[in-house]
C-alpha cells in the first residue's frame, strides 16, 4: 500500500487531489447523515436559522469552495496546498449536496428533483477517482512519450475524442459523454449506439426513418425498465428517500 501511494499519488503530485476527494466524499456522507437525522427528528441536530431566515449549507459551502480554490491557486506545493485542498473538498461537498436547490431555485432537497444532487455527487466523485487512477481527459494518457512530443498526434487524439463525446451528448447520453471525456472508449460506445428518443440526433436523423425511430424507442424503454428501479434504490440508500408527492385532484393545476 505504501509503495502504491508513493508511486501513484505522492510522486505525481496528486496528494492534494486525493485529500480534496476524501474531504468531498466524507463531507457529503456526514451532511446527508445529519440531514436525515434532522428529518427523522432524532439526535441533537437542528436547522440553522438567523433571524428567522433558514440558512442552507450551500452558503458556507460556497465560502469554503472560494477560499480553498483561491488559496490553492495562490499557494505553492507543501502543507498549505493539502490544507486548501481539504477546505475546497469540504466546500464542494456542501455545495453539490444542494445542487438541486441551486438548479431549481427552490427547496427541493427531499423531493424527486432532489435526486439530482445525489447523482451529481456520485458522478463528480467517480470522475475525480478516475483522474487519480491515472486517466487524463480525451485519452492523452494512452499516448507514448514520443507521441506526446508530436503536437499533431496530440491534437488529433484530443479532437477525435472530443467529437465522440459531443456525438454521445447529442444522442441524449449525458453521463456517457461526461465519462467519455476521461475514458474515450466510453464515448465511442455512446457515439455508435442508437440515440435516445427526443435527443437532438434523433429529432434530426430519425424523423424520416420510422424503423430506426422505433428501435431507438424500444431500446430506451428496455434500458429504463431495467436500470431505473435499481438506480433509484441506490440513490435512496445514499441520499435518503424523497418525500411522497401529494396527490393532485382532477382538473387542479399544480
Amino acid at each position: 500500500m505504501g509503495h502504491w501511494l508513493q508511486r501513484n499519488i505522492l510522486e505525481p503530485g496528486k496528494l492534494p487531489l486525493l485529500l480534496a476527494l476524501s474531504a468531498f466524499v466524507l463531507t457529503f456522507v456526514i451532511t446527508r447523515t445529519v440531514t436525515r437525522l434532522i428529518r427523522a427528528g432524532k439526535g441533537p441536530f437542528g436547522n440553522v436559522e438567523a433571524g428567522g431566515l433558514h440558512i442552507h449549507h450551500v452558503v458556507p459551502g460556497v465560502v469554503l469552495t472560494v477560499a480553498g480554490g483561491f488559496g490553492a491557486l495562490a499557494g505553492r506545493q507543501g502543507p498549505g496546498s493539502g490544507l486548501f485542498a481539504v477546505v475546497f473538498g469540504v466546500g464542494a461537498g456542501l455545495v453539490l449536496d444542494e445542487f438541486a436547490l441551486i438548479l431549481h431555485l427552490a427547496d427541493v432537497y427531499w423531493t424527486e428533483q432532489g435526486r439530482q444532487s445525489v447523482e451529481v455527487v456520485v458522478v463528480t466523485a467517480a470522475l475525480v477517482a478516475l483522474v487519480l487512477a491515472g486517466f487524463v481527459p480525451f485519452g492523452v494518457d494512452n499516448l507514448s512519450q514520443d507521441e506526446l512530443q508530436d503536437r499533431g498526434t496530440v491534437i488529433v487524439t484530443v479532437g477525435v475524442n472530443f467529437l465522440l463525446s459531443l456525438l454521445a451528448l447529442s444522442k441524449g447520453k449525458a453521463r456517457t459523454a461526461i465519462f467519455g471525456v476521461i475514458v474515450p472508449v466510453v464515448a465511442l460506445v455512446g457515439a455508435v449506439r442508437l440515440a435516445r428518443p427526443g435527443s437532438p440526433w434523433a429529432r434530426r436523423f430519425y424523423r424520416r426513418r420510422p424503423h430506426t425511430r422505433a428501435r431507438a424507442g424500444l431500446r430506451a424503454y428496455r434500458h429504463d425498465r431495467r436500470w431505473t428501479a435499481p438506480s433509484r434504490r441506490l440513490q435512496d440508500w445514499i441520499g435518503g428517500k424523497p418525500d411522497p408527492q401529494p396527490a393532485r385532484l382532477p382538473g387542479r393545476r399544480p
